[in-house]
């Protein structure tokens, strides 16, 4: 028998997935400049480019079951005449082998999850995505740099990679990793701050936030040179892509001719309103979800 707390986090977890995948009222859509615009169309725009970035804050339920509809629209949109990846931050390239046996039917999915360090979220919010995939045959993409190696960049610098061996690089982007913009190194600082501290080990933050970003846009690189007519639908954090900066302008480093449209998901109170000072230009459509629907379980 069920406890009452249990029974709760039970009706917390139904009622999360019932408003993002059931309620169109608890969203809105815009193109960049703040035009109303709509799922139908984010997926119309996708058959044209090689890549759709869909950025979201980590703990919006609302978003992730936004993630899954677009997702499954563009499988059934476009499977028949491109190869579709799905490709996610929230794995490392590192448990890229444990991912594909995964997808195979090798293992099964308790040793999966024992191996690939999920997030805490995964099982409610990446894991109806992941499972799409695996029951549609696509590729899964386990994108981005371990954490060992970006917390090493954070404490020693981007350096300090010179010294891994030979078998810790194959994780990695190719070293030297390139350089943030100026644009993206100016919105990072007014994120992070201005604190004596802050400013003290900013350059190894920003660039260990940087090997995040190169080794994401490096694995969804290797993927499309892998394939013919390859569409590549990528999970991450906003702040990875919103303004096609950060992980969406590395692309440009790896594979100059890629195109791509970045999709922004975020939640605030009055989610009907765009805010011109705010929204516009975070994404070439901007989704803005209900911020009072109750947030996801995050790591």
């Amino acid at each position: 028998m069920k406890t009452p707390f249990l029974l709760l986090i039970a009706t917390l977890v139904i009622s999360i997935t019932a408003y993002g995948q059931t309620d169109p009222g608890k969203y809105k859509v815009f193109t960049g400049n703040g035009a109303p615009s709509s799922i139908e169309a984010i997926l119309t725009a996708a058959g044209d480019v090689d890549v759709v970035f869909l950025g979201e804050q980590h703990d919006d339920a609302v978003a992730h079951s936004l993630q899954l509809e677009i997702f499954k629209g563009i499988i059934g949109k476009y499977t028949s005449m491109r190869r579709i990846s799905l490709s996610f931050e929230m794995f490392e390239r590192d448990v890229q082998l444990i991912v594909d046996e995964y997808l195979k039917g090798q293992i099964s999915e308790s040793q999966f999850l024992a191996s690939s360090r999920p997030w805490n979220n995964y099982k409610t919010d990446y894991r109806p995505l992941l499972e799409l995939a695996k029951e549609k045959g696509l590729p899964v993409v386990a994108a981005n740099a371990p954490r060992r190696y970006v917390n090493m960049v954070s404490r020693l610098g981007r350096s300090s990679l010179d010294g891994l061996s030979a078998e810790g690089k194959k994780w990695l982007p190719p070293l030297p990793y390139p350089q943030p913009s100026d644009a993206y190194a100016a919105k990072f600082r007014a994120l992070m701050g201005d604190g004596p501290e802050m400013k003290a080990g900013l350059i190894n933050i920003l660039d260990s936030q940087t090997l995040w970003d190169s080794g994401m846009a490096h694995s969804i690189t290797r993927r499309l040179e892998q394939t013919d007519r390859g569409l590549v639908v990528h999970l991450n954090g906003s702040f990875h892509s919103e303004g096609r900066m950060g992980t969406a302008e590395k692309l440009a480093n790896y594979r100059k001719k890629t195109e791509f449209i970045v999709v922004t998901i975020r939640y605030e109170d009055d989610y009907q309103i765009f805010n011109q000072a705010s929204h516009r230009g975070l994404g070439d459509f901007v989704i803005l979800t209900d911020k009072k629907i109750p947030r996801s379980f995050t790591r």
